[in-house]
């Protein structure tokens, strides 16, 4: 048999979340992570460290249990900065970001599936997000201007690109000297058995294409960040048992913040 090539993989995660915009459900029984075909359980949003509060604060319709924690908690943003959520989904982690940077803010959430973008410009229409905006595009391929971006977050996507060190040099391209990165992410905390890496189930589902920490750590430095820190949370177990029920991916894989920045020297052209 073939191996799995990074177009089939963009073809079923393509494939798998347009299945989840149309058919998912506001706070109700959703996939889990990143929507691993066959393994709808029900997760509940406060487990991956979203309040009460801020769940009540956006549209229903954003919450889509999909992701493995909150950038939110490290992103530290301010009023009047750009953000820019990259694999935005339903719109959550940008509606939460726009209450933060206030009026004078921007937000761009950028996602490969058409299906996506539309239940969100949907829902940023309905609730009347004016600073905030949905791009149709990949993250490999970032339909944003130089230098034009405070922080970048994002919630379990950047281990479903087949491409990730051309991720992270977009994610440098974008950003203003200075700025910064507030990722959670799933990351492999030990070697995946070959059969687990070629199953495109656990690709979509936010497991197959983990890397580790000291590759992704790798991976920033050679794009050009400084300041980088990846963080396990290993409470994250208990909730990575529940996204393939019997299948002991606990053991291979943990949910992580990582965080980075853009040396404040760097040059505008200077895009790596």
């Amino acid at each position: 048999m073939g191996g799995t090539t990074g177009e089939d993989a963009r073809d079923v995660v393509r494939r798998v979340y347009g299945q989840l915009a149309r058919e998912a459900q506001p706070r109700g029984c959703t996939p889990s992570c990143c929507g691993g075909a066959g393994s709808a359980v029900p997760i509940d949003s406060t487990r991956l460290g979203y309040s009460a509060l801020e769940l009540a604060a956006i549209p229903p319709e954003a919450e889509m249990g999909l992701g493995c924690g909150n950038p939110q908690t490290i992103a530290a943003l301010a009023p009047g900065q750009t953000v820019l959520d990259l694999g935005s989904g339903g719109g959550i982690d940008c509606f939460l970001a726009a209450r933060r940077v206030g009026p004078t803010g921007r937000v761009i959430g950028v996602d490969m599936t058409p299906e996506m973008v539309s239940r969100a410009r949907a829902s940023a229409a309905r609730g009347g997000y004016s600073n905030v905006e949905f791009r149709l595009g990949e993250i490999e391929h970032l339909p944003v201007a130089d230098a034009s971006v405070d922080v970048i977050i994002s919630n379990c996507v950047i281990n479903l690109s087949p491409d990730k060190p051309q991720v992270f040099r977009e994610m440098y391209r974008v950003l203003r000297p200075g700025g910064r990165v507030a990722v959670s992410d799933v990351v492999a905390i030990a070697p995946l058995p070959e059969h687990l890496r070629r199953d495109l189930a656990l690709m979509a589902g936010c497991v197959a294409g983990a890397a580790s920490v000291a590759e992704l750590e790798h991976m920033l430095r050679q794009s050009g960040f400084e300041n980088i820190r990846v963080q396990t949370r290993e409470e994250s177990g208990a909730v990575i048992r529940d996204w393939f029920p019997g299948r002991d991916l606990d053991r291979y894989v943990r949910a992580a913040t990582i965080e980075a920045v853009k040396p404040a020297s760097a040059r505008r052209h200077d895009v790596r």
